[in-house]
């Protein structure tokens, strides 16, 4: 009996320990093997060919022998080596038997119950059996790791076949051969092997061996490829997972395969639910599902091609294993709170797949079956709770779920709404992949709607009507049937018939009603209840679609390509269904075609190809007439573009055309002049790309164009003007030989009145441009017009004189006033118009000969002597360039040209009608009283004034400062509108004498008319963009605009800062500072231009950029007026908004010294805190610190200048207080003194008038006065030194009231102590009245009025002292009342010497040294 084989970890491991297995015990292993590569050709094919007659002819056993087993390990430690031929022997050897082997295990199973009949003991055939399955397994495993790895390095040897040629019956497929092998190992792992392995299980060693090859070739994409050998490998790994229990080593090496290869996913769910079919046992994916909700949630975070590789697996498994998801799906839910959106969409998808499958049977009881409507309800809430989600990816993926759950009718009609309003509501998502996502619902939605075709809401309103009142009718038949009916709510009743009532009832009954509404009789109460429950959702879903409409016009003019294609479709649909307001909005999509992207022209084509084209050429034409009739100019232009294109493409049939001219010719029963013109418009527009089409009608034109017609559809002779334009050239010439009518036609549509007036306008341009189209010589013709309108005008007046002007002159407007305002301003239209039309004929005409110059020199040279030599002629020609000839033809032309320019204005050729008319012009509109009486001819008189400065330079620079006088005050918004838009047109071809008027022309925009504001800013953007006209500093008006009031304005204006910042290096990024700068002067809210810069600062996108603006705020901060709080706010605030990167956070942290003094205010300082805040997000480790250490810096100096303006504020506070006391005590001394005067008076006492006091209060007052002249208006005291202190000080004014009547009150009332106290509390209270914050910025005037005030104070005290007489016979000054504290000795003992008369040397000092005390106090 052979040793056991022990299974060990690789093919080499046999050869390296060659004494026994690991734990000492014998076992099968190779002695000597054979070098297989040092054999010759011959005897390696003989060797291969022994091997294998003894695989085959001996016994399946003979493995187990030593010599067969070295001879086999050698071949396949060598495979690689072998010739195709030689592998192809080795493998089926191998192969055959073991797949021979696989029945005998079955077989001795059953005789394993009964006696051997060789005598053999079935222990040992047991351990036979054993033995050849393990060692057939391992070296056909062997193979196949062996032949990938050598094909996937590419390093396997290169034999030749020795001259000898394949034999195709042994032809190499080792495709075919490794699905073969590995179909054979899943084989045996599904056989039976609880006999060879004992009931503990397989072999350890050997299901390990197995499972380590399967997922290294599970790692390799292209073997996978292959289905037959994917297939062996996902049955491998079944079997060995589910049968022979090995679920956790399995599960952890299928969740390394999904986590690193992205390609295995869908292979791996596919072998989790074949060994869920195949063994009945859903271990495997029940471990695997338990494994990843187990998970924590911030792992998904930093693998995000993990989580993205795990949530397909678990779609994939819901999709294929929908119940066994479903109750294993409670452990996955808590990821819904998780970081990683990837993991929240994959959960997404697997609630899609659930509710679309996991509840389709109807098997078990109504208990059962309501449960399992629970679930899925559940499931829906959860699919629209998600719809809010925080990742715009997540909220985009729930929408996708609910389309593909709408495809498959798994929504009920209960949900059906709340899903339309959630979708309704992401159109206004802020994500472009939102917004993709719900119209591509909403889609769906109308397309598998159960409300039936047709969702009129007028047509659900009358059905549901009639069928409310036919069950109202029937529940008062039969009350006692509503009761087990209406105890559930709408939802619930038909919550149980969903799928029935939304697949099959609902669109067929729809339909009976759409046919006939009283077919459908229906007499079960139950079903009308159901009915008109449905009846009531459509209603509601036609509803919620109807008041999209204007949602999506406004996402027709997004940003976003696919939000525009999927609108335009999303309309189509809405159209199908007849959804009101869907036509409508179909037309706003027309403006598109000028759209530069490729791919939304392409859908508004293929929309308009769709709707206005059909199988029969007259409705076609019928339907591109109504669409004609109903469009504004914008969409004209649109409808323009397409009909021209599509007769080019061929979309547009030439039978359509004929239609066309049917509808023209009044060919066709009924119809209108107003269909007339809308053929006749759609003819001109398909003329614009083939011309051809008008000529075969050209008298039709004439005819009807300016019939009878004309004046029952007056744009129609407009139309007809536009027609013979359009005419190609052979047209043109066949209609001047075959009709005399047209000129007379034109010429009657111009001078006659029978047009209304707002029509006549449009008219007449066209007919003027149609004249000099047409005309052989226009300027003789026009100028027959010109003089028969002019007459139109004058009739009444006498014409001589008329060429000098004389009777032009309009001093006092009683000219003018005697003829019909109507009648001039047309004749000024027809004037001006001609003169414009006059000047493009001319540069035609400059044009056609330029090109006519080179044709006449070659019929010259052609038409000469052909004797002449040729070299004669090329010397002659370079003789004409060197001396310059043929530049002095073209200089000659456009000499000419210039000078027929001037001509047409200028008024020194007397017979130059128009030139005589522009002084007449130019007075006329200066009479601004005049022209307000006449709206109509005041709009007529300046578009002709600036048409012809437009012309002529010499009359434009004439009346620019006219025109700019109009533009600003003219009270019509009408007649500003037309000077902006000319003041356009005037850039354009004088820039250089409107450069100086460019502060003037940006004026406009801050019109108080919205309408003139609008074309303002058209004519900016058209100047700028075109670079006509360079950004000024006044940029700052255009931008104020994007916070316009009217919106489309506004809009207008970020559309021009957007196309701005497409111009080169984005000269916004230059153009930010300066705005900054003039919109912090102009006042505004402060959400305006929070708005304004945002918008601005969001057109910046490069880094670069971005860091040279924080060096460009930051120094802000130190220029200018540094104390300006508001601008602070602003300038932290932009940089608030900027995109930092880690340079120009540096920047930021490197101008601290600029902004530092800024940080006290906290608005400020929250700026700068959000700036912090933003860094954070973004920033490395290493980055981190510093922007702690900012922060911490920022929040540091923040405090310190707060504490500091704390401090300050108490200084000035207790400055204010100690002023008050000053004045107070100055008040109550001057009360006494007054007191005592008085007492003095009244007794009739004799004082000394060398020690009068008074004498002393006097000289004391003027010297005071003498200090400090400036004394402040707000201290009363300067009022009550007396009348000398009033002279002395003319500056003091009587604003404190209070303080002059307590003066008079104290001279009056005389010594009494109450009375002082009164004057004291009065003075106390009108101190406190004052101001406390007057000339706080002045320190030194404060500082002079305390030393005032203490001048008043020494001398009111040494008025209110008494006279002692000492020793030696003088006076001595005793203060009547006790010094205060703080006094010093040195001012006492000054106090009590004796002050001689008219000494103002000796008052000095005291005042000085009052000051001292003062402050010392």
């Amino acid at each position: 009996m052979a040793p056991p084989f022990v299974f060990p970890s690789s093919l080499r491991d046999l050869e390296r320990n060659a004494d026994g297995d690991d734990e000492g015990e014998p076992s099968l292993r190779p002695e000597a093997p054979i070098a297989v590569t040092a054999l010759r050709a011959a005897d390696l094919e003989e060797f291969v060919k022994g091997t294998s007659f003894d695989l085959s002819d001996k016994e399946l056993f003979c493995i187990e022998e030593q010599d067969v087993f070295n001879s086999v390990y050698s071949l396949v430690r060598d495979f690689t080596c072998l010739p195709p031929a030689l592998k192809f022997n080795l493998v089926e050897a191998l192969r055959s038997n073991l797949s021979v082997l696989l029945p005998n295990i079955d077989s001795l199973s059953r005789a394993s119950t009964l006696s051997p009949s060789d005598g053999i003991p079935i222990t040992d055939r047991i351990a036979s059996h054993r033995n050849a399955l393990k060692i057939y397994s391992f070296f056909l495993l062997s193979i196949v790791h062996t032949q990938e790895s050598s094909a996937d390095s590419g390093t396997g040897a290169k034999v030749t076949t020795h001259g000898r040629k394949k034999n195709p019956v042994y032809a190499w497929n080792w495709e075919a051969q490794r699905g073969r092998i590995m179909n054979l190992v899943a084989n045996s792992l599904e056989v039976d092997l609880t006999l060879l392995f004992g009931p503990g299980g397989a072999d350890e060693r050997y299901l390990s061996f197995v499972s380590k090859c399967t997922f290294v070739l599970f790692e390799n994409q292209n073997v996978l490829k292959d289905e037959e050998t994917r297939n062996g490998l996902c049955r491998i790994i079944g079997a060995i997972a589910t049968k022979h229990q090995r679920i956790s080593q399995t599960s952890a090496s299928v969740l390394h395969l999904i986590h690193k290869y992205d390609f295995t996913v869908a292979y791996l769910a596919e072998a989790a639910a074949a060994a869920e079919k195949k063994f009945g046992d859903g271990s495997l994916a029940i471990s695997l599902i338990r494994e990843i909700g187990r998970t924590d949630p911030k792992d998904y975070v930093r693998d995000g091609a993990g989580a993205d590789n795990v949530g397909r697996f678990l779609v994939e498994l819901a999709d294929r294993l929908p119940k066994l998801m479903s109750t294993n799906l409670g452990v996955l839910i808590p990821h819904f709170g998780g970081e990683s959106y990837k993991i929240r969409n994959s959960l997404v998808g697997v609630l899609g797949k659930l509710a679309a499958k996991a509840f389709k049977d109807v098997d078990g009881n109504n208990s059962a079956h309501s449960i399992r409507l629970r679930s899925k309800q559940a499931m829906l809430e959860i699919l629209i709770e998600r719809c809010r989600d925080v990742s715009a990816y997540t909220r985009s993926r729930v929408l996708q779920v609910w389309a593909e759950l709408c495809e498959e009718n798994a929504i009920s009609i209960g949900l059906w709404n709340e899903v339309a309003s959630v979708a309704s509501g992401r159109l206004e998502d802020k994500s472009a992949i939102v917004r993709k996502s719900a119209l591509q619902l909403l889609i769906t939605m109308l397309q598998h709607n159960p409300f039936g075709p047709q969702l009129r809401t007028a047509t659900f309103d009358a059905t549901l009507e009639k069928y409310k009142e036919k069950l109202q009718g029937m529940e008062s038949q039969s009350p006692e049937e509503d009761e087990p009916v209406n105890d559930h709510p709408l939802g619930e009743v038909t919550a149980g018939q969903d799928e029935s009532v939304s697949d099959s009832c609902l669109p067929s009954s729809q339909d009976q009603r759409d046919q006939d509404p009283m077919i459908a009789d229906i007499t079960n109460l139950e079903q009308i209840r159901a009915l008109v429950a449905s009846l009531e959702a459509g209603l509601r879903f036609s509803t919620c679609i109807t008041s999209l409409m204007p949602i999506l016009i406004q996402l027709l003019a997004s940003s976003s390509a696919t939000d525009v294609e999927n609108t335009i479709l999303l309309l189509m649909r809405c159209r199908q269904f007849q959804v009101e307001g869907s036509e409508a909005a179909l037309r706003k999509m027309l403006p598109l075609v000028f759209s530069q992207d490729k791919s939304i022209y392409e859908a508004v084509e293929s929309a308009f190809i769709s709707i206005y084209t059909k199988r029969i050429p007259t409705e076609t034409a019928k339907s591109l007439i109504n669409l004609n009739i109903d469009c504004s100019i914008g969409d004209l232009a649109a409808m323009e573009n397409l009909v021209s294109s599509l007769v080019l493409k061929g979309e547009i049939s030439s039978s359509t055309m004929s239609a066309l001219w049917d509808y023209f010719c009044f060919n066709i029963n009924g119809v209108r002049p107003v269909q007339c013109r809308g053929a006749l418009s759609i003819l001109c527009m398909a003329a614009k790309s083939s011309p051809s089409i008008l000529g075969s009608h050209l008298q039709d034109i004439v005819d009807i164009g300016f019939g009878r017609w004309a004046k029952e559809e007056p744009l129609l002779a407009r139309t007809a003007c536009l027609a013979l334009h359009r005419l190609s050239e052979e047209d043109k010439v066949k209609l001047l030989n075959t009709s005399t009518r047209v000129f007379a036609a034109l010429q009657s549509l111009i001078t006659s009145f029978s047009l209304p007036e707002k029509i006549w306008y449009g008219a007449t341009e066209k007919a003027i441009s149609a004249i000099y189209t047409l005309h052989p010589a226009p300027e003789i013709f026009a100028t027959e017009i010109a003089k028969k309108s002019l007459s139109s005008v004058f009739s009444s007046l006498a014409m001589d004189g008329m060429s000098n002007g004389a009777e032009l002159e309009t001093q006092n407007g009683s000219f003018v006033s005697a003829v019909s305002a109507t009648k001039l301003g047309r004749f000024l239209f027809v004037i001006s118009h001609i003169a414009l039309n006059h000047l493009v004929y001319i540069e035609t005409s400059v044009k056609k000969i330029q090109k006519q110059k080179p044709k006449n020199d070659k019929s010259q040279h052609t038409n000469e002597d052909s004797e002449v030599d040729a070299s004669k002629n090329s010397e002659a020609q370079g003789i004409n360039a060197e001396l310059g000839l043929g530049a002095t033809i073209d200089i000659a032309i456009e000499s000419l040209a210039e000078q027929a320019e001037r001509e047409i204005v200028s008024s020194s050729c007397e017979k130059n009608l128009i030139g005589h008319c522009g002084p007449f012009l130019s007075k006329l509109c200066r009479n601004l009283t005049l022209l307000q009486k006449f709206p109509v001819l005041h709009a007529s008189a300046k578009l002709a004034l600036c048409i012809l400065m437009i012309i002529d330079a010499e009359f434009c620079e004439a009346n620019l400062q006219i025109l700019f006088t109009v533009a600003e005050s003219a009270p019509s918004e009408i007649v500003r509108s037309n000077c902006t838009i000319a003041l356009g047109d005037l850039a354009v071809r004088f820039p250089n004498l409107l450069e100086p008027w460019t502060e003037h022309i940006y004026a406009r925009l801050g019109d108080p008319s919205a309408s003139v504001r609008k074309n303002a800013v058209l004519v900016i953007s058209h100047l700028i963009l075109n670079d006509m006209m360079k950004v000024k500093g006044y940029i700052n008006e255009m931008a104020v605009r994007v916070e316009d009031e009217d919106e489309r304005i506004s809009s207008l204006a970020k559309l021009f800062f957007h196309e701005l910042s497409k111009k080169g290096s984005n000269p916004i990024y230059n153009l930010l500072p300066d705005i900054l700068s003039r919109l912090c002067n102009q006042h505004l809210k402060e959400e305006t231009f929070r708005s304004i810069m945002q918008f601005l600062i969001g057109s910046i996108k490069k880094d670069k950029q971005m860091e040279a603006l924080v060096d460009k705020l930051c120094n802000r901060f130190a220029g200018g007026n540094v104390s300006d709080v508001r601008q602070w706010e602003y300038i932290s605030y932009c940089l608030s908004q900027l995109t930092y990167t880690e340079k120009g956070l540096k920047k930021l942290i490197d101008n601290f010294k600029m902004f530092e003094h800024a940080l006290s205010e906290d608005s400020v300082m929250n700026h700068f805190r959000s700036v912090i805040a933003k860094c954070k997000k973004f920033a490395k480790p290493e980055l981190k610190v510093c922007i702690e250490e900012f922060e911490e810096k920022v929040s540091k100096v923040h405090e310190e200048k707060k504490e500091q303006e704390a401090t300050a504020r108490n200084a000035e506070a207790h400055k204010q207080r100690m002023g008050s006391l000053d004045r107070i005590l100055v008040t109550k001394e001057v009360g006494q003194n007054d007191g005592k005067s008085a007492e003095e008076e009244a007794s009739g006492e004799f004082i000394d008038p060398s020690v009068d006091s008074n004498a002393e209060d006097q000289e004391t007052g003027e010297a005071s006065g003498a200090v400090d002249p400036s004394v402040d208006d707000s201290n009363a005291e300067d009022k009550e030194t007396g009348e000398t202190s009033e002279v002395a000080d003319p500056s003091v004014d009587d604003r404190n009231a209070e303080d002059q009547e307590t003066e008079e009150a104290s001279e009056v009332t005389g010594p009494s102590v109450d009375d002082r106290n009164a004057e004291d509390e009065e003075t106390e209270e009108a101190t406190e009245a004052a101001d406390p914050s007057a000339d706080d910025g002045n320190a030194e005037d404060k500082e002079n009025m305390r030393e005032h005030s203490e001048n008043i104070s020494s001398g009111k005290s040494q008025t209110s002292s008494t006279c002692t007489e000492l020793e030696d016979g003088s006076a001595e000054v005793q203060s009547a009342r006790k010094p205060r504290r703080g006094s010093s000795r040195s001012t006492l003992k000054k106090m009590s010497q004796p002050v001689l008369e008219g000494s103002a040397d000796s008052a000095a000092p005291v005042v000085r040294r009052s000051t001292r005390s003062s402050r010392r106090l």
